[in-house]
């Protein structure tokens, strides 16, 4: 998984890098919160750890902010050296999943990262089968099934179709994808995305007679976008 971490610290963003990606997920971190915005607008993540302290706006704004203008938003974890019981119910009420007072321990913080992105995970993500228009998926075998025929996929194909399907209508990077699918941001694997993404549109056949289209956004990377049937 992929998560975004904010705070006006870069010791503190720095340690709470290191947690996650001992956990065995990909980190980014940012000390400015116009930074910040501008890759939440661009790039989907799993979770966001939000110091209630950044230059510009701070951690409550950007989570006003992030209800006001993202249509699909990340989980948020405010780390914070306020403790106030007002202060939890306020960042509570904007919009955080979940409020870590500092001092903390690595443990813990560790610990509660894992819990709300098992939470985030549970809508859907573990269904052993899904169905999006003419489309079915069935997670445990890896087969696809376009209307009532099943296709072939390899795991790798399977992995990147059911991806796209779960984050349909959303711009993904190719850096995303990259990491989500095959756990690197290699260049080599960038020829191996566009190769597996090829096969995936072709076998599949996502066009629009069949309400969906893997549409290239150049220079970015790509989206699965639905389609309008027209009569």
């Amino acid at each position: 998984m992929r998560v975004v971490i904010a705070g006006d610290e870069p010791e503190v963003v720095h340690h709470l890098k290191a947690i996650v990606e001992e956990l065995g997920h990909a980190a980014v971190g940012y000390t400015d919160s116009n930074a910040l915005m501008q890759t939440l607008v661009r790039d989907p993540f799993d979770l966001l750890m939000l110091d209630w302290n950044m230059p510009g706006k701070d951690g409550l704004e950007i989570l006003k902010w992030m209800q006001a203008t993202l249509p699909v938003r990340p989980p948020v974890m405010m780390i914070t050296n306020r403790s106030a019981k007002n202060d939890i119910a306020e960042a509570l009420y904007a919009g955080a999943a979940d409020y870590i007072s500092k001092p903390e321990d690595r443990t813990v913080i560790a610990a509660r990262i894992s819990a709300i992105l098992r939470r985030g995970a549970i809508g859907g993500a573990f269904d052993t089968e899904a169905t999006y228009g003419n489309y079915r998926l069935n997670r445990i075998e890896q087969t696809v099934f376009v209307n009532g025929q099943i296709i072939a996929l390899t795991a790798k194909e399977f992995e990147l179709a059911d991806f796209f399907f779960r984050n349909v209508n959303r711009t993904l990077s190719r850096n995303y994808l990259m990491e989500a699918i095959w756990r690197t941001t290699a260049t080599l694997a960038t020829r191996t995305l566009d190769m597996h993404i090829s096969r995936v549109r072709s076998k599949l056949n996502l066009q629009p007679e069949n309400g969906f289209r893997i549409s290239t956004v150049f220079g970015y990377g790509y989206r699965l976008e639905t389609i309008a049937k027209t009569r």
